[in-house]
């Protein structure tokens, strides 16, 4: 047997178990690595200086709709200043207001401008593509049962303090 994070190692049951776990980690990384080189691809398809910490602002917002600075900080697991300064880039290029928040004229909602929807439908619809062109072809119970552990696996990471989106933390520093 290969000593390869891709080849479980023969051995006790515990050995197994290492070794998958070790498998699981390694195909993990791999994926993020390349989740977060599709996050800046896309930021960039939005904006030629949007950091992609600032591309998944825009995907809760779009999602959630009207959201709070407060609120938008804690869904993804970050600083309000971080965020701010996101959002006050956002603003800058057009792509998202802020106005007086409904139930407390104190506050202030930020949500995607017209130009921001437009973008965001825009670079979301290529993104449902690349998906498409690689996991089209996939049986339909594949995919199912693929969500379903990718869910499974969010759902852990939620339980533990993790935010409620799934989503990691945007990096900031990028």
């Amino acid at each position: 047997m290969s000593n390869s994070p891709d080849v479980p190692a023969a051995g006790s049951a515990d050995d197994t178990v290492d070794a998958a776990l070790r498998t699981v980690e390694h195909q993990i990384s791999v994926l993020w690595r390349r989740a977060r080189s599709v996050s800046h691809q896309l930021s960039r398809q939005v904006h030629p200086d949007m950091e992609p910490a600032a591309y998944g602002l825009l995907t809760v917002i779009r999602r959630e709709g009207p959201i709070r600075l407060t609120e938008l900080a804690l869904s993804i697991g970050v600083g309000k200043p971080s965020v701010s300064r996101q959002i006050a880039f956002l603003e800058s290029i057009g792509l998202v207001s802020k106005e007086a928040d409904p139930l407390d004229g104190r506050a202030q909602s930020i949500r995607l401008t017209d130009k921001g929807e437009e973008k965001m439908h825009q670079v979301q619809d290529a993104r449902r593509q690349v998906f498409r062109e690689r996991l089209g072809e996939w049986p339909l119970e594949e995919l199912q049962t693929l969500a379903q552990y990718i869910a499974k696996l969010n759902a852990i990471y939620e339980r533990d303090g993790f935010p409620k989106d799934g989503l990691p933390p945007p990096d900031v520093s990028a």
